[in-house]
């Protein structure tokens, strides 16, 4: 015979003493506070679910703002090595650096004012 199939093991049930208005209320209250614990349970189970489900979503969303970032400081640093490139390939061409590098340690009274960078002017 199975372990625990025995019809007088009662270890798990409590049956009150005949005719007491006790130990049925006592029933009552235990079934009560039973189903009150289990549905406590449950709801506490649906919230870390729930959380878990928000942690997931936000984890994936950090990421994909992570590779956007990532992918945008690749562009920049690629844009800022060309601009370099650039600048480099001007200077040997640039007629004006030298006033320019003495006016920018030394500015003329008034304003700063750059030779070598063509602003179109407009007559009116």
């Amino acid at each position: 015979m199975a372990q625990g199939s025995d019809s007088n093991d009662t270890s798990y049930t409590k049956s009150p003493s005949p005719g007491s208005k006790q130990g049925s209320s006592d029933d009552v209250k235990r079934v009560m506070r039973r189903e009150k614990n289990r549905i406590a349970a449950q709801k506490s189970r649906m919230r870390q679910t729930q959380k878990a489900d928000s942690l997931h979503l936000e984890s994936e969303n950090l990421e994909k703002e992570n590779a956007a970032l990532r992918k945008e400081v690749k562009r920049l640093t690629e844009e800022a090595k060309y601009l370099t490139s650039v600048l480099n390939n001007h200077e040997p061409l640039c007629t004006g650096l030298a006033t320019q590098t003495s006016d920018l340690l030394y500015p003329p009274h008034g304003s700063f004012h750059h030779q070598h960078i063509a602003v179109p002017h407009y007559q009116h």
